[in-house]
């Protein structure tokens, strides 16, 4: 599992390099989403590959002259105190891996609750085919699903840039709340890779 971990560590890292260096200022908004989300998923599967070679081994004849007689090596002991001083580590990490997998998503779930309480407590107002969430908080324009939440005060004094309501209407239109969530279910499982972050 080990192994496991770090190759996808390490193809994860490179596919985020070559977006650092070649992608990241480009402005081909779609192409990078895709190129993000199928490097998440290479980075899943690529460690999982194994290239598997045959070698055929020719028969060595050989004369029989009997079995080999070793005198006083017929039984072999490890001592006991060997035994009893090897430490499993593996059920130990099984375990760190299990309480970061609750503990991650136990706080992925409190933050979709967070959002889904925002959605029914605040005013909401419909404006073509999305649904304006009016806030008393001074959270940043933001969007899930449909719903793009936006600072009541803010939108009422007109401080807010159409660009930005476009660009978040943009984000609910190409469906980026999926996008999130299942990074989001990713950090969960694999919540011990930083890379993630």
């Amino acid at each position: 599992m080990l192994i496991y971990i770090l190759k996808s560590v390490a193809c994860m890292g490179i596919f985020f390099v070559f977006y650092k260096l070649l992608l990241e200022k480009e402005n081909m908004h779609v192409f990078k989403r895709f190129y993000l989300l199928l490097a998440i998923a290479a980075s899943i599967i690529i460690p999982t590959i194994v290239f598997t070679e045959y070698v055929v081994v020719e028969p060595i004849v050989t004369t029989e002259i009997g079995p080999p007689v070793l005198a006083g090596y017929d039984n072999i002991e490890v001592p006991a105190t060997l035994e009893e001083d090897v430490l499993d580590i593996e059920p130990i990490l099984w375990n760190v891996y299990f309480f970061g997998l609750i503990f991650f998503g136990l706080k992925f779930i409190k933050n979709l609750g967070q959002v889904i309480r925002r959605i029914r407590k605040n005013p909401k107002q419909k404006s073509a085919s999305f649904i304006q969430v009016l806030l008393h908080e001074n959270f940043p324009p933001h969007t899930f699903f449909k719903y793009i939440f936006l600072n009541r005060k803010k939108l009422e004094s007109n401080e807010i840039p159409a660009e930005v309501l476009l660009h978040e209407e943009t984000h609910a239109k190409q469906k980026h709340s999926f996008d999130i969530i299942i990074i989001e279910l990713l950090q969960v499982v694999f919540w011990f890779n930083p890379i993630f972050y």
